[in-house]
């Protein structure tokens, strides 16, 4: 790595008055606040511009989902993924071209499957498909290179910790009573935490249809996208504990509440689960344990699904090299935990945790029911038990992610707003900062009661975009007068659909960098992050490799 300047902000710590009481800060000329994908990167990119930079997270284990089971990567289309994003991907496809990556499975086995060959771009490689810890050891290895500096556990005091001077963040402090402050600050969490603790405007839930004048957003009952609910079925399957039976009670996991009116907004959002790995070597398997709080209960549906003749439980084992898999949910009751996280957007961090340990229950349980209880049907509990735990994967967390999937949290309200309009070109997009292709895809949302006694999932949504559709500016960024200095390539502005495109790792990879490289010039030219000129980013942005128009 080339030798960088060194701020003369960072030569040392700076007393600061914060609450009544002087603490020590260090200074930055860039904070990032979130240890995802999108938070590396956009440090790395801060760092490739001589900035100094800082990672402050309430996360242990860098690189979010990326890192946390995600490994059969939603890419769309591969060709408008560039920069540091595409150089991660080069890494991915270099750690597998060593003989000892290969330790449960020789390559030559693995071969091709996934996602088709890895692409080829003149000289460099990607590889799109990878185990866990590799994509871990990655960004650790970015972070090292770049000599960035990570305070990992440190979670953002929400109440009183986004300290600001009019319109600009000065500086952040944790619960820890750390303070950091910075020129400039970039939130990259799941979950929007700083964004919203600086006062900046946001969302929870769906938007109404007639908010932006969109098709697919808001309440969509009688729409069944996918495979992912009870119409795929045979027969028609009771929500009532004795079939057809209101009197009796309703099965866990179905919602007595009304699913609301076809079109109109809500607080509800679409489902999370854990982007599970498991394998079927024996060296390195091990059994599904019995989670604490177990309850065979919760799993009613699943049992009255098998009995419709549905076998379906394996068809997103999706395989990454050393036999392992990246599982995801599939079909009408499965990994994704309807209904339980409408609260954890805006929930304290208890609140968090507790729900958290929720859908850990629940999907160990999942995983543990279809193994043992006896009454699922044979084939598929004798195919479940060739299955297990890696030894080798998430070894601090009883070989479980330590990252649950946040689809989706606050959404910015910002300078632009993204919408299906944008991604279906049914208008143009302005001042590109990075491209998404992937198809608009929302999870379900809630499973009801319909009209006639029958129970069904709502909000699995998935509609392709014509292709590869440009990211604007002002949808990283506040409104004016909100916040200066503080750009948001996560919890970005977006409706609820359009953000169930934008939504994936390579993309917040993408405008990780394109946050850090405006943060950057924002800094030299004295500027709030509203009024950088577009041309000199579009430049820079070209410059360092990003794609930010599509011509096939």
């Amino acid at each position: 790595m080339s030798l960088m300047r060194a701020s003369p902000l960072l030569c040392g710590f700076v007393a600061v008055l914060i609450l009544g009481r002087t603490v020590l800060a260090s200074e930055y000329d860039l904070v990032v606040y979130g240890g995802t994908s999108a938070g590396v990167i956009a440090a790395v990119q801060a760092r490739k511009m001589g900035k100094t930079a800082i990672l402050v997270c309430p996360d242990k284990h860098l690189g979010g989902l990326t890192s946390g089971g995600l490994g059969w990567t939603d890419t769309g289309n591969k060709a408008v993924i560039g920069g540091l994003a595409r150089e991660f991907y080069h890494r991915v496809w270099k750690h597998y071209q060593q003989p000892n990556a290969w330790l449960w499975q020789k390559s030559e086995e693995y071969g091709n499957r996934g996602q088709g060959t890895p692409a080829i771009d003149g000289s460099q490689r990607t590889m799109w498909i990878f185990e866990p810890h590799v994509a871990e050891n990655i960004f650790e290895d970015l972070i090292r290179e770049y000599e960035i500096p990570v305070r990992r556990n440190q979670w953002l005091d929400r109440e009183r910790g986004v300290h600001k001077t009019g319109d600009r963040i000065t500086a952040i402090t944790t619960l820890r009573g750390q303070t950091y402050r910075g020129r400039m600050f970039i939130d990259a969490t799941y979950e929007g935490d700083l964004m919203a603790a600086a006062g900046v405007a946001y969302h929870v839930g769906r938007e109404a249809q007639n908010v932006y004048g969109e098709q697919w957003n808001g309440v969509q009952t009688g729409v069944l996208h996918h495979r992912h609910h009870f119409g795929v079925l045979k027969k028609k399957i009771s929500p009532y504990v004795i079939p057809n039976n209101p009197q009796s009670g309703v099965v866990p996991r179905v919602s007595l509440a009304p699913p609301g009116r076809y079109g109109e907004g809500d607080r509800r959002i679409q489902a999370y689960c854990f982007r599970y790995c498991v394998t079927d070597h024996p060296g390195n398997r091990l059994p599904f344990p019995k989670p604490r709080g177990y309850d065979p209960k919760q799993y009613e549906l699943l049992l009255r699904i098998y009995e419709a003749g549905w076998r379906e439980t394996f068809d997103k084992f999706d395989p990454v090299p050393n036999r392992k898999t990246d599982s995801n949910n599939h079909g009408p009751f499965s990994t994704d935990n309807i209904g339980y996280n409408y609260d954890y957007p805006e929930a304290s961090y208890t609140r968090r945790r507790e729900i958290i340990r929720e859908h850990e229950t629940y999907q160990k349980g999942w995983l543990y029911f279809i193994a043992n209880d006896p009454r699922v049907p044979a084939e598929v509990q004798k195919q479940m038990r060739q299955w297990g735990l890696p030894q080798d994967e998430f070894k601090d967390n009883g070989h479980w992610p330590h990252q649950l999937y946040i689809r989706e949290a606050r959404r910015m309200i910002g300078l632009a707003v993204m919408t299906e309009n944008e991604l279906l070109r049914r208008r143009p997009t302005p001042d590109s900062v990075g491209m998404g292709s992937y198809t608009i895809d929302s999870h379900n949302v809630q499973r009801y009661i319909t009209p006639e006694g029958w129970v069904q999932n709502e909000g699995d949504i998935g509609v392709p975009t014509p292709g590869p559709y440009a990211i604007c500016y002002g949808a990283l960024v506040p409104k004016r007068g909100q916040c200066a200095n503080l750009l948001v390539p996560v919890c970005l502005s977006s409706s609820h659909i359009a953000f169930g495109s934008i939504r994936m790792e390579p993309v917040f990879m993408i405008l990780g960098q394109s946050a850090a490289t405006a943060a950057a010039m924002a800094m030299d030219a004295n500027l709030p992050v509203q009024d950088i000129p577009y041309p000199n980013l579009r430049e820079r942005l070209l410059q360092d490799g990003q794609i930010l128009e599509y011509n096939p």
